[in-house]
C-alpha cells in the first residue's frame, strides 16, 4: 500500500517538475497518492475476505453477490444433503450455473439444473462453472473475473425477463426447520 502511494506521488511530481512546475507536481502527487493507496487497500481487503470464507458452504454465493452491474443472482437453485450447492447467475453472458462442493456430486447437480434451465432459456447459452481447486474447476478467488470474462450473448434489457422466466421454474426450498426454535429461553 505504501509502495502504491509512493508511486502515485512520485510519477506526477517527476513529470510536472520536468515540465517546470514543481508546486503543481506536489499537489498532483498528493492527489494521486491517496486514491492509489485506497485501491490497493480495497484489493487486499477483498482477498482477505475471500481467504477467510474459502471452504465454507455459500462462499461462491458471497463472491457472486459482489458482482457490479446488471447481474441477477439466485442462491441455491439446487442442492444436495451434503451441502453441495448450485447458484444461478443471469447476466450479459447468458445463464451461468455455479456449483460448489465435492466435484462429482456438483457435476451431477450442474447437469440436472442445466437441462431444466435450457428448456426455459431457449437459444441463450447456459454456462456451467464448478468452484474448487481441481484442474477443471475455478478457484474462489478467480470466480468473479471468470464470470465477468465470459463472452456476451445478451443485451442488458433481456436479463430481467429471462430472470423472471427462470424464477417461474421454481427452485428447491432449502431444508430449514419450520416453526419455533426448540430449547430457546425467553428473557423475563
Amino acid at each position: 500500500m505504501v509502495a502504491a502511494a509512493i508511486a502515485g506521488m512520485v510519477l506526477p511530481l517527476a513529470v510536472l517538475t520536468w515540465l517546470g512546475s514543481p508546486v503543481l507536481g506536489v499537489i498532483a502527487g498528493l492527489a494521486m497518492a491517496a486514491p492509489s493507496a485506497m485501491i490497493v487497500l480495497g484489493i487486499r481487503g477483498q482477498n482477505a475476505a475471500i481467504a477467510q470464507i474459502e471452504g465454507q458452504p455459500g462462499a461462491a454465493l458471497a463472491v457472486l453477490q459482489q458482482l457490479r452491474g446488471t447481474w441477477k443472482v439466485t442462491p441455491a437453485v439446487a442442492f444436495s444433503g451434503k451441502q453441495d450447492l448450485v447458484h444461478r447467475v443471469v447476466g450479459r453472458p447468458g445463464v451461468i450455473l455455479v456449483g460448489e462442493g465435492r466435484r462429482s456430486r456438483v457435476r451431477a447437480l450442474l447437469r440436472q439444473e442445466a437441462r431444466k434451465t435450457a428448456r426455459i432459456s431457449g437459444d441463450i447459452p447456459v454456462h456451467e462453472v464448478s468452484v474448487g481447486h481441481a484442474d477443471d474447476q475455478v478457484e474462489l478467488g478467480g470466480l468473479r473475473m471468470h464470470v465477468m470474462k465470459l463472452p456476451r450473448a445478451m443485451k442488458a434489457k433481456e436479463i430481467g425477463p429471462l430472470d423472471r422466466r427462470l424464477h417461474a421454474l421454481g427452485g428447491s426450498d432449502l431444508p430449514l426447520p419450520k416453526g419455533p426454535l426448540p430449547n430457546v429461553r425467553r428473557p423475563r
